[in-house]
């Protein structure tokens, strides 16, 4: 029998909200939560309240949230639907980083797994969102990709981009516009002190980084 999503569109956002930054800290502060979703702090731990009562999120206090197992699951369903509708938007209807992203935002709550299931199929069962993070399965199960974040690499080392976590519409319309894509080989030239940039280059181009940025970026050291 096909699962139907019992939950409301706002308790779906916060799930997957959760799950996107447990994929770089397992607690994730409710201010970052608050931040991502453009609501007050006193609004998003009242939220959170409502969805430990539920059994969905753990609340550690003066630390943050982190998803249960049954919660984790039910994100991964909604990235599920998400990451598949940017595949779709993407491949087959030739739409920008940025503009899926927003689609996929609203598609994900709107659409039965029967359908999800079969674009999942007509798309040939992808792996990954087109900026390279894992699909769930359909039972929501799913593996982190493996490698580090830009951040935390140093002048000499080099690799290829594995994925962009946790992202937004502009960080996509940046990242696709200075071909920060999976598979794209880098270089870390230079780390300034200080929380300065980072200057990574690629291939013949260089780059200087914000930490902001860098942060969402996983690459597979070699």
């Amino acid at each position: 029998m096909v699962e139907r999503h019992h939950f409301s569109e706002s308790v779906e956002m916060y799930l997957k909200t959760i799950a996107e930054h447990s994929a770089v800290g397992e607690v994730v502060p409710v201010t970052a939560l608050a931040e991502d979703l453009l609501i007050s702090t006193v609004s998003a731990s009242e939220m959170v309240h409502k969805l430990e009562a539920q059994g969905l999120v753990q609340h550690l206090p003066y630390k943050g949230v982190r998803l249960t197992a049954e919660g984790a699951r039910r994100a991964n369903i909604v990235l599920r639907r998400h990451r598949l509708w940017e595949r779709f938007l993407t491949d087959q209807l030739g739409l920008s980083w940025e503009k899926a992203y927003e689609f996929a935002c609203e598609l994900e709550h709107a659409t039965d797994e029967v359908v999800v299931d079969a674009l999942s199929k007509f798309l040939g069962s992808p792996e990954s969102c087109p900026h390279g993070n894992p699909i769930p399965s359909a039972d929501g199960e799913v593996d982190p990709p493996e490698g580090v974040c830009l951040v935390d690499m140093a002048p000499g080392e080099s690799g290829s981009i594995v994925c962009i976590q946790n992202p937004s519409p502009g960080l996509l319309q940046y990242v696709e516009e200075k071909d920060l894509r999976p598979g794209t080989k880098l270089q870390i030239n230079a780390v300034e002190p200080f929380e300065g940039p980072i200057s990574v280059s690629l291939g013949s181009e260089r780059l200087s980084l914000g930490r902001k940025v860098a942060g969402h970026i996983i690459v597979a050291v070699e």
